[in-house]
């Protein structure tokens, strides 16, 4: 493709060529005819330097963290010679906009590097990526597509809290610890009849009164979660902007909270009510949690329902972990009885909230209805962290969180 400066160089040559034959000056010929086969052989020569090329991408210095530079190093391997001079490659990334970086020959490769500065956590794919192609004059240009598969992500700032708030329970309004029951991993599998010496513990008394004979329970392994994070990712619940917005505290909460547990060999599990609602087990700390580490860097706050919608389904997850903690900025009655519910039925809970009052430009007080439902978990005993704007995480999630709820 002509480049501005190769069509302004064919048009002279021909403006050059009619002039010599409007006036009969034979020396302009030569002049036209110079100038137009300029611009046919930088046409020709762009051309014959296109050919396959793959272009690999790194990024220094290993994971990226929310708000990091980014360097990213650019090599370009092309089939056969390497073309003299430079080349430029083009990349749009998402969300990051367009870059262009100048490759520089070194040895048999060409090379380039460019930063990104201050990105926020996320997942940004390559749209789309090629490299441009001109003669050293600037009249003819080509684009080669390149392969745009990869995407560059950044993590989010994943705190380490050695002991949870959690797990000093909750307080009663007259200052008494209310300690979290844990439950054993053990479920009802089947029944079968008394055997002569069984402890009569294993009983199972309904089924003893329907069938008029002992019947004792069968108990199986249980396959639930020991512990369950529960990130609310309602998109109408989102106060700010990224990078401070009430979700990426939530994300670095619910991080932060996971890996506390992963560190400690428990079998725990993250699940993000986005809209295709996302869940992944982390029973090791090597590829689960590197898997949900990833999903936390990917997560957009694009769910259509709030998280007591999870809480409703009997056999999901949520429902069925020994502990769960809600990670939200979205406080609703309805959630607040499914916290309620599983407090009364001896299944542990914990809230964790991030206030968005805190993130709003006004910098109005919580509403009433936040400040009575939180009332309400405090008198059952459910433990509660309340995260505000500039809050120290690590101190906040690792500290006893029972603040008073007009505070």
């Amino acid at each position: 493709m002509l480049t501005g400066r190769g069509r302004a160089l064919l048009a002279l040559g021909g403006l050059t060529y009619l002039a010599a034959w409007a006036f009969g000056s034979e020396p302009l010929y030569p002049l036209a005819l110079g100038l137009v086969l300029a611009v046919a052989a930088a046409a020709l020569w762009v051309r014959a330097l296109r050919r396959p090329m793959t272009l690999r991408r790194s990024l220094w210095r290993g994971e990226h963290l929310a708000g990091d530079d980014v360097p990213v190093q650019l090599e370009l391997d092309v089939e056969g010679s390497l073309p003299p001079g430079s080349l430029v490659v083009r990349e749009r990334i998402a969300r990051l906009g367009d870059h262009e970086t100048l490759l520089r020959r070194r040895e048999s490769h060409l090379y380039g590097t460019y930063i990104l500065t201050e990105v926020p956590r996320g997942r940004y794919p390559i749209e789309s990526s090629e490299v441009v192609i001109e003669d050293p004059f600037g009249l003819e240009r080509i684009q080669v597509p390149l392969s745009r598969s990869e995407s560059l992500l950044v993590y989010p700032r994943i705190v380490e809290i050695d002991r949870l708030f959690s797990e000093s329970g909750g307080q009663t309004p007259g200052g008494r610890r209310f300690l979290l029951r844990r439950m054993i991993g053990f479920e009802l599998h089947s029944v079968r009849e008394y055997e002569q010496g069984e402890s009569l513990r294993r009983v199972h008394w309904p089924s003893t009164a329907r069938r008029g004979e002992l019947m004792v329970k069968e108990l199986e392994d249980s396959p639930r979660d020991e512990t369950a994070v529960l990130l609310d990712a309602d998109a109408t619940a989102v106060v700010g902007e990224p990078p401070e917005s009430t979700f990426e505290l939530q994300v670095r909460a619910a991080g932060s909270i996971l890996k506390a547990n992963a560190r400690r060999g428990r079998r725990a599990s993250l699940i993000v009510n986005t809209r295709d609602r996302a869940y992944q087990r982390v029973h090791s700390f090597d590829g689960d949690w590197k898997r949900a580490l990833e999903l936390l860097a990917a997560v957009e706050p694009d769910g259509q329902a709030g998280a007591a919608t999870l809480l409703s389904d009997e056999a999901g997850p949520a429902v069925r972990a020994l502990e769960l903690t809600v990670v939200t900025a979205a406080l609703s009655p309805r959630l607040v009885e499914r916290l309620l519910q599983r407090a009364f039925g001896h299944h542990a809970a914990a809230l964790v909230y991030v206030d968005p009052v805190s993130f709003a430009p006004d910098g109005a007080d919580r509403p009433l209805e936040a400040t009575a439902q939180l009332l309400r978990l405090e008198r059952a005993g459910i433990p509660v962290a309340i995260l505000r704007r500039g809050d120290d995480l690590a101190t906040k999630l690792a500290a006893v969180q029972i603040e008073a709820a007009v505070g």
